[in-house]
């Protein structure tokens, strides 16, 4: 059975229990504290980025890629609520024949968001392929990358790369644009 736990440190970690000679074997009471303290902390966790990527699916049904057939959609978790919700900007690529006013799906979440006055970024889903259900995880490119770099913390922000609400893999911007420089 697989499960997730918190290290002492904070880390989210993926753990596996299994039966032996039929018994279950059980985890450390350390362990077993550890998922006591954080267990609401974990969900809201789960929660935020299945929604976020249930978003991003969402906005991927609008992408217009004629030329690649390659679909993208991008949802952007803001700093910020409206209504009691956390505030969200989606977004997908938009293709075009002269190729370089093509806009990936990232930018177009960021610059909805920037274009409304938002400037404070937690976290952007991202889910891509081709016609049907996504096969493998779409990264952002570096042009993306470096326009994430202009607006969020490299520290502190993070990129879903997603397949589906429970296949994905979470990134921080300063593991995908090492050595980077920007306005932060």
């Amino acid at each position: 059975t697989c499960c997730l736990f918190f290290t002492p440190h904070g880390c989210l970690c993926r753990g596996v229990t299994n039966s032996v000679d039929g018994r279950r074997k059980t985890a450390s009471a350390v362990f077993l504290r550890l998922v006591a303290a954080k267990r609401s902390e974990m969900e809201d966790f789960m929660t935020d980025y299945e929604g976020l990527i249930r978003q991003a699916m969402k906005a991927r049904e609008n992408a217009y890629a004629p030329y690649s057939n390659f679909y993208v959609g991008a949802a952007l978790l803001t700093n910020f609520e409206k209504d009691g919700k956390p505030l969200i900007y989606t977004g997908c690529n938009i293709e075009n024949s002269a190729f370089s006013p093509t806009n990936c799906a990232e930018r177009t979440a960021f610059f909805k968001a920037v274009s409304e006055g938002c400037r404070a970024f937690k976290a952007i889903a991202i889910v891509g392929g081709g016609q049907g259900a996504p096969a493998s995880y779409t990264m952002p490119c570096g042009v993306c990358r470096q326009v994430m770099m202009e607006f969020c913390n490299p520290e502190t922000f993070e990129i879903v790369a997603a397949i589906s609400e429970s296949d994905y893999q979470v990134y921080k911007l300063k593991e995908l644009l090492p050595e980077a420089f920007g306005a932060l």
